[in-house]
């Protein structure tokens, strides 16, 4: 993902040198995922599944691919013991100006929620909409995320969104995508019995990341000012890091920059973002 791509205990540091063994929830019950745009490969998994719980899933293009390479891989990874983070790749501001952008929305969302169906997903899976543009939402982001949103609840499976932790200044103070979206929703309103949407954050600022490690940290108000409850997943540690927010991170990442899984040979397909959740299903997809 862009906030990275284009675009995810004892510690367990993924290093080029370093052997790590299967990864262990701590006793606050964190688990460690991993997301990648390309599908990392049907013999990678059983390796990759002795440090990872959960696997992102895309149900479109990742951004700035030409196709999908995990469609029809759902069976194999529930297979592999994977619980999931269902994403769908959403549009950027450029691709929403001058459109009717909540009409757009409710077309991607109807599509998000008919593809986790091909998929085999549950019919109450949660989808997050791949909000890779950080900072306040424009009006014709806001208008496609929440025309999104309610498409995908029409079609039965449960709305989130995978957006920025990480505060800017804007001209009115500072503000991160998260807390955004919450204030907006709140004041739009929701009907009786509308969950509200769930939160996939990315903050790989150090503090409060603990950068390119395998030691799943807690999820916090202190990631983006949002309630921990409304959050569901921190990515804390993007492939290549960024420098100008990971600087500060503990020197745990590889020459590259990148976060590489143990046990397998470094390559363009095992790389991966670094994610912690306190459920090791949190798309609630197997």
């Amino acid at each position: 993902m862009t906030m990275r791509l284009a675009g995810t205990l004892a510690a367990l540091v993924l290093m080029g040198a370093c052997s790590a063994g299967e990864a262990q929830p701590a006793a606050h019950h964190t688990y460690a995922g991993f997301d990648r745009n390309d599908y990392p490969g049907d013999t990678a998994l059983p390796a990759l599944r002795k440090s990872f719980h959960y696997s992102g899933y895309w149900l479109n293009n990742p951004p700035g691919e030409l196709g999908n390479s995990w469609a029809g891989k759902r069976a194999l990874l529930k297979r592999n013991g994977f619980g999931f983070l269902v994403l769908f790749n959403g549009r950027t501001y450029k691709e929403l100006k001058g459109t009717d952008a909540a009409q757009l929305g409710s077309a991607d969302g109807r599509a998000a929620a008919g593809a986790a169906a091909r998929e085999g997903f549950p019919a109450s899976v949660i989808i997050f909409l791949d909000q890779e543009e950080g900072g306040r939402l424009l009006p014709e982001q806001a208008a496609y995320l929440f025309a999104w949103a309610d498409a995908v609840r029409v079609g039965g499976a449960r709305a989130g969104v995978y957006c920025s932790g990480i505060d800017i200044p804007d001209g009115r103070g500072t503000i991160n995508t998260a807390r955004d979206v919450v204030e907006r929703e709140e004041k739009r309103g929701s009907s009786k019995g509308v969950e509200r949407l769930r939160l996939w954050i990315a903050n790989d600022q150090c503090p409060p990341s603990p950068g390119c490690t395998l030691a799943a940290p807690r999820l916090s108000k202190g990631h983006s000012g949002v309630d921990a409850d409304t959050v569901v997943v921190w990515q804390y540690a993007l492939s290549p890091r960024r420098g100008q927010f990971s600087g500060a991170c503990p020197a745990n990442q590889t020459p590259d920059g990148k976060c590489y899984a143990p046990g397998l040979a470094h390559s363009a397909d095992t790389f991966v973002d670094l994610n912690t959740a306190e459920s090791a299903d949190p798309s609630e997809g197997r």
